[in-house]
């Protein structure tokens, strides 16, 4: 009888599809392991094969740093010239070009190879075709390189080296100020993508190299060094891009110019290259390295070589960098000598005339230092903001008293500060050192000052200096265009802002002198006290003469006692002590200051004057007598010599001063 239960035995059948994507899946998950460079993190069956994620590992640390895989298993025959080829669909391509460095594998199942093929790769040979390839459905993945343990390894290192580059560049634009961001994105260097192709990565080394993009190399550095490897002969040019860079003090990593230094040493043998410009670039290196004595060697040995030293541009700047060699080994005489022979063979040298102009400025030749600065003129960027001539052109003129062009050309630079650090700090520093040495250029810095302070709102040291500049041109006399109420806004916005009790002392101190200037004692002795509160010491003359001017002689008399006793004891500080005593009733006291006073000052008039009053008070009115004669004679045009005749014509007639 029939087994009722056979219809129970009628299971699915295994899809074909499915042993073919295991033993893909097993191929690739074993040279993986193999590689010890990557591990499987996700596998996921799709309609389009078998979708994989893949992860760094380095040094048995994972990175987090992922890679996309489609894996497909086939058994089709390859191609007449050994080539395997797989169709997939367009979309599929798409899906895997949104992450950088995504590849697909083919395991062939017949003779057990698996092949890779970059994502980016089929991209590029639709786009060369000259075809409308993004209307088709489907495209066909051309396998020809074979996935090895050795491209593995290239992959990763590719891959991390790309997504660190990434992680920094976002977490540099998180950790900037929303209000720094546009200038961290213009100084920004742009990102160049490397592809896993040496002859690719070649080409684009070679294509930046000769545009001068030192800086995009150096950002790539790592990535080119990840395709092409250290040793590789187009290295050099990446090398040489660090040695540029480091020239222009720019500071690229040191390892790098250490390694720059074994790969053009490791040249010298070979034949390739002209020995002179080796010795030249090694010079560079070690220059930068500050290996001066290395470095003077190896400008020596390229000036040696007959080919370097008859070709006028290469001999004028080997020339030029062996004299800052010599500079900076301590012999400037011998530096000069080379900077004038680089200018024999190229006047154009631009570096040469930077190098001269600085030798100027170090000796105060101010007008030969602006002629050499006028010729210094850079064509290539990253030169021009190493030496920044405008600024040392600047310097320059401020120091020949031609204050208007030297803020001319700070002007002009400030345009640029966002995108070039270096400019609001130097120029900051020059305009603090000449800002105030004149009338006209304290107008002008001013209006820097200003400038300052709106893209640097939490600097102290840019409101001091502002409000300084307001302080200098009223005491030179000059209209500052405000009445004393409206400084005295102006000087609450910014004295909340100043850092330091001394600094804010000072300020105090001047706006207080400016109030006293106005004749408006009581907003003098404010200040003042402001001052003499935050630090005490000196300030305490100017608060005790405010109270003296006041009448509060008992609260100015302490203060003006520690001035002239300890803290201040000159000639003035004890003309106020007496002052005091003189108007509290203690006159001889009084005396005994003044006295003091003429002793140090014995020219001073208001002094004499002032003790025959406070002989005269305390009833002395001889010798009172006598000490105003004698100052009538010494001081006959004094106000008070006036006022005595007047009011005493008996003792001193009109005529007693002849």
């Amino acid at each position: 009888m029939a087994n009722n239960l056979d219809h129970l035995n009628d299971l699915p059948k295994r899809d074909p599809n499915h042993v073919t994507e295991e033993k893909a899946e097993a191929a690739f998950q074993g040279r993986l392991t193999a590689s010890g460079r990557f591990i499987l993190q996700r596998a996921d069956r799709k309609d389009y094969g078998t979708d994989c994620e893949i992860e760094v590992v380095e040094q048995e640390q994972a990175t987090n740093v992922r890679v996309h895989v489609q894996l497909k298993g086939t058994e089709r025959p390859l191609n007449a010239d050994g080539s395997l080829s797989i169709e997939v669909s367009r979309s599929n391509l798409n899906y895997l070009l949104m992450h950088p460095h995504s590849f697909y594998v083919a395991y062939h199942i017949p003779t057990a190879s698996l092949r890779i093929c970059l994502a980016e790769t089929v991209l590029r040979q639709y786009e060369h075709k000259g075809k409308n390839w993004t209307q088709q459905q489907s495209l066909t993945v051309n396998f020809t390189d074979d996935l090895t343990v050795e491209r593995l390894d290239r992959l990763a290192a590719l891959a991390k080296s790309a997504a660190r580059a990434a992680r920094d560049r976002r977490v540099e634009q998180t950790r900037v100020a929303p209000g720094d961001l546009s200038g961290l994105l213009r100084r920004g260097v742009p990102d160049v993508y490397i592809p896993d192709d040496p002859a690719m990565a070649r080409q684009l080394l070679e294509q930046l190299y000769n545009q001068d993009a030192d800086d995009v190399i150096s950002a790539a550095f790592d990535r080119f060094t990840a395709v092409l490897g250290a040793d590789d002969e187009a290295m050099g040019m990446a090398y040489m891009a660090e040695v540029n860079l480091a020239t222009a003090g720019l500071n690229p990593p040191p390892a790098r110019i250490e390694d720059a230094v074994a790969h053009f040493k490791a040249q010298l043998d070979l034949g390739r290259y002209e020995r002179g410009s080796l010795h030249y670039t090694i010079g560079n290196a070690f220059s930068a390295l500050g290996q001066e004595e290395d470095a003077k060697a190896a400008y020596e040995a390229a000036l040696a070589d007959p080919a370097f030293a008859s070709t006028p541009d290469l001999a004028s700047q080997g020339h030029k960098n062996l004299g800052t060699s010599f500079e900076r080994l301590g012999d400037e005489k011998r530096a000069v000598e080379h900077y004038r022979e680089a200018l024999k063979l190229n006047p154009h040298l631009p570096e040469a005339h930077n190098a001269l102009a600085q030798f100027y400025v170090r000796q105060g030749l101010w007008k030969d230092a602006l002629a050499h600065l006028d010729q210094a003129v850079f064509t290539t960027p990253a030169r021009a903001k190493a030496a920044s001539v405008a600024g040392w052109r600047a310097n320059v003129l401020f120091n020949m008293g031609e204050g208007s062009a030297a803020f001319r050309e700070i002007n002009g630079l400030l345009v640029q500060a966002e995108s070039e650090p270096w400019i609001w700090p130097f120029f900051a520093r020059l305009v603090a050192s000449f800002g105030r040495t004149t009338a006209g250029n304290a107008r002008q810095a001013l209006g820097f000052w200003h400038r300052y302070v709106g893209a640097h709102p939490e600097s102290s040291g840019g409101r001091r200096e502002l409000l300084l500049a307001i302080f200098y041109l009223q005491t030179e006399g000059e209209d500052v265009g405000r009445t004393y109420a409206e400084i005295r806004k102006e000087f609450d916005r910014q004295i909340e802002h100043i850092d330091g009790k001394d600094e804010a002392a000072f300020l105090w101190d001047r706006l207080g002198h400016w109030a006293q200037d106005e004749a408006d004692w009581g907003e003098a002795e404010r200040c003042f006290r402001k001052a003499y509160d935050l630090a005490g010491g000196h300030y305490g003359y100017c608060l005790g003469t405010a109270l003296n001017f006041l009448g509060r002689f008992e609260e100015s008399l302490p203060i003006l006692r520690e001035q002239a006793e300890s803290i201040q004891p000159d000639a003035m500080s004890w003309f106020q002590l007496g002052a005091a005593y003189g108007d509290l009733g203690q006159s001889a006291r009084a005396i005994e200051a003044y006295e003091k006073a003429l002793a140090l000052d014995p020219g001073y008039d208001l002094a004499m004057f002032n003790l025959g009053g406070a002989h005269w008070n305390s009833g002395e009115g001889v010798k009172a007598l006598g000490i105003w004669k004698a100052a009538i004679d010494r001081f006959p045009d004094h106000e008070l010599a006036a006022k005595l005749q007047r009011d005493m014509p008996d003792f001193f007639p009109p005529d007693s001063n002849r």
